[in-house]
């Protein structure tokens, strides 16, 4: 959104040039002095702090010398900076026209008191003049970089340049181990000697001594390199960070670096234009109990990136098999902790996906793992080419049936809402296509896929996983159109959040009558085993607990009963209530304050009721209700061509919604929910290029430092801030020196 000049006469804005704008400062003393000489009466009724946050005033209005541009990007005002060049006369020639900036008629009083008050600034800028003069002489005096130094930085930004190119292109710092052991060499290796084959002296000066075949630079040397890159890039988004200060921590599933498990770690914000990112920032080593897991994300986001985690206001975790106990674990430590981070689900993640990885059942988890491995299997080429063979094959009498199967089973299928329908669906099918990919008769698949498919194939076909997929397809048949809302639109998420009560006793009637669902529910499995020939038993690994014991007398239908239908249900419903509590629910509820959401609700809505929790956040709590009945009806009597807002970002994308400040700050704090959804407009996400990275490099040649540099391309990566912050950390000293002396004369007596 552009910065308006609040200078009288002055219609400057930050869209139409490159002209710095410059908040009223936050002292009140000197804010009231800015606006004395704007002589805007209107702005003598607002505190320091409102004028802080709203208005603006651009260069043109102070003396050049009080203005520093400390860098290309930034430009700020001294300490004693007050603005004193103002256009008070140009209204005067059109005095018809109606003005916005109203001029404030001076007393001879305030002209008395204005003079004293400029007489004071000019001797304040006189002096910051006099101090600037003396800065530059001293400037000159110093001295400056010696040649050596100038190219120890040259080569330094190569360096930088080289690494950055890696991280952005996904190539492994090394190449894989046979090749390093046939060619003595490695990516970072092969690049440095391109660029100086290609011509680049810093590069060249800097390892012409150095032995043939020898490494440019050790391995520790690329590490410093790479921590370097990492932080750099870390620090520009944690800026953005600090300065919103509200924010989400949402983790996503377990990556593999170096033999150990990490976290990744992604926040939500909403920055400074009032635009929701999600951005990746670290991996975490996933290790020890849940209370040292928190110690450690603690002290990730206090300690090393300087938040609060007062001001975190919700935390999703995309979990998947035996991880999901633990971080159900952190969430409740973190929870009680810190009331307001509400655990919520994730946009990223089907609610129904989640609600079954969070049960603990290992015939669950094995469904759960099967259909991620299924998701994977059908990327491979050829592969969804011959499931839909096969699905036309088995519908050969109904084509209808087989087109929309077809349809559906598409990219990404197995993360859908109704993944569980689907599956049943394509059960007889799936087993067609598994079964001719193991045969491999035509040799297409290479001896692991054929391998895969069979071992798919053999869990399918077991009649425990059959009713264990029926029993969690007609549970989560109730929370399927809930979930679904969810990851829609501001009004979806809103009568979502209302509609909880109803989800919750439809639950609670299935559990009272489990005894007749489990019985329509058990015959849909036999049904489907008996088409596909696969016996009804018990579970082997039951069997063999029970050896000794007389388990004739134990009917498959009560076993079942007891240890799927009853466990998964109960199970379901208490992982809504924990994730949908009595505060997550009025917080969502909050969601009325969107326009387009009151307009559904005829503005007759009750936000005040649920705003109790976010009290201290909000900058003027004591007016919100006045605020708020203010903002309804604003919306209520506009004009026929006024269109309401339909989300939170185009509710904060208004130019009024600065005089609502406190609806301003709610949307905001609202906005870093994770369960609500991104922009349409993003192209893709953090967490999706974080996936595509992991898909295109090898677990052994996985870097964090570069899976950093890759997921956040679209991030300034300023070189000369990494060459200033490495000379800082790692100055060239004498061993170094020593070091180099040494190889170049080993390079003598070589030669």
């Amino acid at each position: 959104m552009p910065n308006f000049c609040a200078a009288p006469n002055c219609t400057r804005k930050s869209t139409q040039s490159d002209l710095a704008f410059f908040r009223f400062p936050r002292d009140p003393e000197r804010c009231r002095i800015w606006v004395e000489n704007c002589r805007r009466a209107d702005l003598e009724a607002k505190t320091s702090d409102q004028l802080n946050k709203h208005y603006r005033l651009c260069a043109k209005h102070f003396d050049p010398a009080m203005v520093c541009k400390t860098s290309p990007y930034r430009t700020v005002l001294k300490d004693t900076a007050i603005p004193t060049i103002f256009d008070l006369t140009s209204h005067l020639k059109k005095p018809h026209t109606r003005h916005r900036k109203q001029i404030k008629e001076l007393t001879e009083e305030d002209i008395r008191k204005m003079k004293e008050r400029r007489l004071a600034s000019s001797i304040d800028q006189l002096v910051s003049k006099k101090d600037a003069a003396a800065e530059a002489s001293s400037t000159e005096d110093e001295p400056q970089l010696s040649t050596e130094d100038r190219e120890f930085r040259e080569y330094l930004r190569s360096l930088f340049e080289v690494v950055v190119v890696l991280g952005k292109q996904s190539i492994p710092l090394t190449s894989d181990r046979e090749s390093e052991a046939q060619h003595k060499s490695n990516n970072f290796q092969a690049l440095l000697d391109y660029r100086i084959n290609a011509g680049d002296e810093a590069l060249r000066k800097r390892f012409e001594a150095t032995a043939v075949n020898g490494e440019f630079l050790s391995e520790p040397q690329q590490h410093q390199l790479l921590d370097v890159c990492e932080n750099t890039v870390r620090e520009e988004m944690l800026m953005e960070v600090r300065e919103s200060r509200f924010f989400s921590l949402v983790t996503s599933d377990l990556v593999q670096f170096s033999g150990e498990k990490h976290l990744p770690l992604f926040l939500r914000f909403v920055n400074q234009q009032n635009v929701l990112r999600e951005e990746f920032l670290d991996f975490v080593v996933f290790d020890g109990d849940e209370a040292s897991l928190v110690e450690k994300l603690e002290a990730q986001l206090t300690e090393r990136w300087g938040l609060s985690m007062e001001d975190c206001r919700g935390q999703a975790h995309k979990a998947t098999g035996t991880s999901t106990i633990k971080m159900k674990a952190v969430a409740t430590l973190l929870m009680e902790k810190y009331p307001l981070a509400f655990n919520m689900p994730c946009s990223h993640m089907a609610l129904n996906l989640h609600l079954a990885n969070s049960l603990p059942y290992p015939n669950v988890q094995v469904v759960m793992e099967t259909m991620r491995r299924i998701g994977a299997f059908f990327r491979i080429p050829f592969t969804q080419a011959e499931l839909h063979v096969a699905i036309s094959t088995h519908f050969q009498k109904n084509e209808e049936k087989a087109a929309a199967l077809m349809l559906a089973c598409g990219a990404g299928w197995t993360e859908q809402h109704s993944v569980f329908d689907l599956l049943l669906d394509l059960f007889l099918p799936l087993l067609l296509c598994m079964d001719r990919v193991w045969e491999n008769a035509d040799g297409k698949f290479s001896d692991s896929v054929a391998a895969d498919a069979y071992s798919i194939a053999e869990i399918l076909a077991d009649f425990e996983i059959i009713v264990t997929v029926v029993i969690l397809k007609n549970v989560l048949t109730f929370t399927r159109a809930f979930g679904r809302n969810l990851q829609r639109e501001t009004l979806d998420v809103f009568f979502a959040a209302n509609s909880l009560t109803a989800v919750l006793h439809s639950l609670n009637e299935v559990n009272d009558n489990i005894d007749v669902y489990h019985e329509f529910w058990f015959e849909e499995a036999v049904s489907l085993a008996s088409v596909m020939e696969i016996p009804v038993k018990l579970p082997r690994l039951f069997l063999r607990k029970q050896r000794g014991a007389d388990v004739d007398e134990i009917q498959v239908e009560s076993y079942f009963q007891e240890y799927v239908t009853v466990p998964v249900l109960r199970g379901i419903m208490q992982e809504v209530e924990d994730m949908f509590s009595e505060n997550n629910i009025k917080a969502l509820k909050c969601l009325s304050l969107v326009p387009a959401v009151m307009g559904q609700m005829k503005f007759n809505t009750t936000e005040e009721n649920y705003a109790d929790v976010y009290r201290n956040d909000l900058p003027n709590p004591d007016t919100l209700p006045a605020e708020l009945h203010c903002w309804r009806i604003k919306w209520k009597h506009r004009g026929k061509e006024v269109r309401l807002p339909t989300t939170i970002h185009e509710t904060l994308q208004l130019p009024d919604v600065k005089f609502f400040p406190n609806v301003d700050s709610f949307l905001k704090v609202l906005s870093t929910f994770p369960v609500l959804k991104l922009e349409e407009n993003t192209s893709d996400t953090a967490s999706e290029r974080l996936q595509v990275y992991l898909g295109n490099v090898a677990p052994a040649l996985r870097n964090k430092s570069l899976a950093m540099l890759r997921v956040n391309t679209h991030v300034k990566h300023d070189l000369d801030v990494m060459v200033d912050k490495y000379c800082r950390l790692y100055p060239e000293d004498e061993d170094a020196t020593d070091a180099t002396d040494a190889t170049e004369e080993d390079a003598e007596v070589k030669a």
